[in-house]
Formats: C-alpha cells, sequence, structure tokens
C-alpha cells in the first residue's frame, strides 16, 4: 500500500510536557497536535502504547491488546468530574526533562487507583454507558488481562511463571477462584482500559480533524511474561515450566558485537497457520483501531527469525528460521482488507526480505545515519536509490540523535571506532555539502527532498540535541525511553524553518 508525499515527526507520549512526571494524552497532546499543523507536518509516529513492565520499554508490555494506563490524562479526567482540584494539588514534583518511572509511576499508580474506585459515584451517565460498551466489544482480551494484572499485583509484579502451579496452568477451578478473589481489583482495571481508550479516541479524532495521521508500532513478537505468552502458551515454543525454549534477538550488528538478546519467546507459526492466524488478525485488527498506520517492528522476522537457544547468555549462537511469509498476511487482508502497513526492514536484510516486502507493497525504511559508513549496503540508504514507496528516517527510537551520532565517541554505544567515525563524518559532510554545524537540519532537509513519499524525523533532531536526548540505547537495560521536551525547546523559529523546509519539498 503506498502512502501520499507527507512528512512527519516522531515522538512518544511519554515524552509530552506536563506536570505530571511523564507525557500523557490529554490536553499536552492536543497542544502537540496543533503543534504539528504549524509546522505542516502530516504525520505523528508513536511506540507502542501496551501497559509496559520490567525496564520500562514499550517494545516488552505485559499485553499486546491493553493499554498503558500510565498515560491516561489527569487534566482530562478532572474536566470529566473523575478528579478534583485537590487530587491533583498534593501530587509530587518531578523532573520536567525527563521520567523517574519508578516513583512516577507509583505516584500516579494512587491517584489512578482513586479514580477508579470513585468511578461509579463520579462518572457521568455516559461515561458509565461508554464503559459498559466497551467492556463488552472488547472482551476477548479484557477479561484475561485484567484477571493477569489482578493477579500479577497479588504475587508482588513477580512473572507469571512463579504464581502458584494451578494458575501458572491455567486451571479453571484456580481461575474462577481468582477472578471471585479480585472482583473488585479486576473492575477497576477495567475501567482504567475503558478511560485510556475513550482518551486515546478523542486524540485520534482530533488527529484526523487537523488531517494528521498517526503511525503506530507494535513489535513482531511479545514478552515472554505477558497476558498474551499465559493465555496462549501452545501459540509459542515452551518448556512444561513455562519459560520459553528458544528466544529472539539478532546476530551481532552496528549496535552491539554480541547481538542483541532479547528474550521474547518465538512462535509456533504451524500452530498459528492452523487457526488461519487468528491471533494475528485480532492484534492486527486492536492496532488498526489506534492507529492510521501501523509500523510492524522487525519486519524480517517474517521471512525468518534469528533464533538463540534460551540458555545461551548472547546472541552469537542462533540460526535463521523460517517465519510463516506471506501467508499470515494474505489471511489478514481477507479478513480485513486493505492494510495500511509500514515495514521496518532494517537489520539482516535478504533477498528473500525484500521480496516479501515488495510482493504485499508495504514499504520498506531507510535510515539516513546509515548512509554513510562503511558498510556495502550504505548506498542502499542514501536517497537516489530509493523508491517512492519508502519511509526515510533520519534515525529512529533506537539511533543517537543525528547530533549526538555526529559527535559520537569511539565504541560508546556501537560498534565504530575512531578511524569509521572520521570517515563517516566526512562523507557525510561531502555528501551534504555541509560544515556538520547544523547537521541535524541537513539531514532533515535531505529526507524531505528525498523521493521517499513518507519522511520522518524524531523530535530531538528538530530541536538539534545530542546524545543526552537519545531515547533508547539498544541492549541497555536501565536508562531508557525517559526523555521529555519542554515548549520552549520548540521555538516559533524552528517550527518556521521546519514548515518552510516540508513545504519546498512539497510535502504540506
Amino acid at each position: 500500500m503506498s502512502f501520499p508525499r507527507q512528512a512527519g515527526i516522531l515522538l512518544h507520549p511519554t515524552s509530552l510536557p506536563g506536570r505530571y512526571g511523564m507525557g500523557e494524552i490529554g490536553p499536552e497532546a492536543h497542544r502537540w497536535l496543533a503543534h504539528l499543523n504549524t509546522m505542516g507536518q502530516k504525520i505523528w509516529q508513536v511506540l507502542p502504547l501496551g501497559p509496559t513492565g520490567y525496564g520500562d520499554s514499550p517494545y516488552q508490555t505485559l499485553s499486546t491488546f491493553a493499554g498503558n494506563t500510565m498515560l491516561i490524562s489527569f487534566d482530562s479526567l478532572r474536566d470529566e468530574g473523575l478528579l478534583k482540584d485537590e487530587d491533583l494539588q498534593t501530587f509530587p514534583v518531578f523532573p520536567e526533562s525527563r521520567v523517574e518511572y519508578g516513583p512516577v509511576l507509583i505516584a500516579r499508580s494512587a491517584l489512578l487507583h482513586k479514580v477508579a474506585q470513585s468511578f461509579a459515584r463520579r462518572a457521568s451517565a455516559a461515561l458509565k454507558a461508554g464503559w459498559m460498551q466497551f467492556c463488552e466489544a472488547e472482551v476477548d482480551w479484557l477479561e484475561e488481562y485484567t484477571l493477569f494484572s489482578a493477579l500479577k499485583k497479588e504475587y508482588g509484579g513477580g512473572p507469571w511463571t512463579l504464581w502458584p502451579e494451578p494458575l501458572r496452568k491455567r486451571e479453571a477451578a484456580a481461575l474462577n477462584a481468582a477472578r471471585k478473589k479480585h472482583s473488585t481489583e479486576i473492575k477497576h482495571s477495567k475501567i482504567l482500559q475503558f478511560l485510556f481508550f475513550h482518551q486515546w479516541e478523542s486524540l485520534r479524532q482530533e488527529a484526523r480533524r487537523r488531517g494528521i495521521c498517526i503511525v503506530g508500532d507494535i513489535p513482531i513478537f511479545v514478552a515472554h511474561d505477558s497476558a498474551d505468552v499465559w493465555c496462549r502458551p501452545d501459540l509459542f515454543f515452551m518448556e512444561k515450566d513455562g519459560q520459553p525454549s528458544v528466544i529472539a534477538g539478532v546476530p551481532p550488528d552496528y549496535f552491539s558485537q554480541t547481538g542483541q538478546r532479547w528474550g521474547n519467546p518465538l512462535y509456533r507459526w504451524e500452530i498459528h497457520e492452523q487457526e488461519s492466524f487468528a491471533w494475528w488478525i485480532s492484534r492486527l485488527k486492536s492496532a488498526l483501531k489506534l492507529y492510521d498506520i501501523v509500523r510492524i517492528d522487525h519486519f524480517r522476522g517474517f521471512e525468518a527469525n534469528w533464533e538463540i537457544p534460551a540458555h545461551e547468555k548472547t546472541a552469537i549462537r542462533g540460526r535463521w528460521m523460517p517465519g510463516p511469509g506471506r501467508k499470515l498476511f494474505d489471511a489478514a487482508r481477507h479478513a480485513l482488507g486493505d492494510l495500511p502497513i509500514l515495514a521496518e526492514d532494517l537489520g539482516v536484510i535478504t533477498k528473500e526480505v525484500d521480496a516479501l516486502r515488495d510482493s504485499l507493497g508495504f514499504p520498506g525504511m531507510r535510515i539516513l545515519q546509515f548512509a554513510f559508513g562503511d558498510d556495502p549496503k550504505a548506498e542502499s540508504f542514501r536517497p537516489e536509490s530509493y523508491p517512492a514507496n519508502c519511509a526515510v528516517y533520519t534515525g529512529t527510537h533506537d539511533n543517537d540523535t543525528t547530533v549526538g551520532w555526529y559527535l559520537s565517541e569511539p565504541g560508546k554505544d556501537s560498534t565504530r571506532n575512531a578511524e569509521q567515525i572520521a570517515k563517516e563524518n566526512h562523507n557525510a559532510r561531502t555528501y551534504l555539502s555541509s560544515d556538520g554545524s547544523q547537521i541535524h537540519w541537513d539531514m532533515i532537509s535531505l529526507a524531505l527532498r528525498s523521493p521517499a513519499n513518507t519522511a520522518v524525523y524524531p523530535l530531538q533532531d528538530v530541536l538539534g540535541l545530542g546524545s543526552e536526548a537519545r531515547m533508547n540505547v539498544p541492549g541497555r537495560e536501565e536508562g531508557n525511553w525517559s526523555w521529555r521536551f519542554r515548549w520552549q525547546q520548540l521555538t516559533p523559529e524552528i517550527e518556521q524553518r521546519l514548515h518552510r523546509l516540508t513545504q519546498e519539498s512539497n510535502r504540506s
């Protein structure tokens, strides 16, 4: 599926400004949409919106269907009568420039618990009716996720593999007893899920009114400690004790000499095929309720995925194993119609992966930071090689910022040495006819002028920020996903410059 010529910004909601410790999907997010209009941007790209677990990664969520209730806007709750001003006046003060996840999540959880407790008393008749309709419409995943969430809380947040055996193995009597025991907690969890989707739908409608397309993100794999795996372990390669026998990752690459050991259980694709890929179809249908375009992370895994024995400490000793190919997407198209999918086709890409992507008509991705190094494939990341049906990025959430990349030090968060960095920077300056002093604008301008129908850049690049604003370092377990911006950083001069560049490239 080919998309129109347009441009936009990558910014996860947690990075939005606001006084409640992390970005939310209320007034500040609506204000962000207005700024996108001012800058002439037609795309807002976000990371996965599911409930995060250990490490706070949006790519390791507790459910692939549930929403991250920590993103619920407190100001919107107040406006709908679910919170009072005095409830918000005592909320702790947190840093504006980063998310301190531990204390922030504790404080936000306490306030959301109060909201759920008082929902029956404070909610309007329309909200109560909406909640009941939501519970009925989303019953397929909501019942299981809210039970999973309640049990996880009961057992101290530990993984489901440490729960009592009857619950681990989902024995009917144990599940029924747990539902009765935790009925109040389950109800509260359903209320918060409703409020998340209620607020997100309001935001999405506002985006539509403004002509802004929301690009969302779903990882190909799901977290081992998730309601998805607990409910359907038969869909994954699992041992009898609930531990995965093989796990996902990638071989040694640009980011790591030992590869990336993600730890996600791998799919038993033959079981999915026997069920006509029903689980995946439900997943895509759910994503298309949230987003206008779905970016599938690690698309190459549908052709073949890197299988690592679970006992291995690194990703070096793995092997490529076949994926479902186009059979999955043919089944999804039969059930859902046209699929507005963007394929993240980075990493070890073979001609077979390219052929799968092209046979489906999905646009792939090009990263400008990869265009100037020693890799033989570097030229494929330069604009003269782009087809129209692709998306160009200055960098993604996994890359350093463009300024940080240009000023990077040897061996720090990549596998490049001093000589490689110097050569890469020289190649970039030569190609861009630049002295490097405004490398971020040079790269944004190159992306916008390229033949790619879609051009996206992280907000960090628009603001010209360095490595301190990096969102994620692949393979690093702590300290990721915490960057936030402040409105005063997004000056009128920056907005006017981006608007002009976007107009000149015929993307506004």
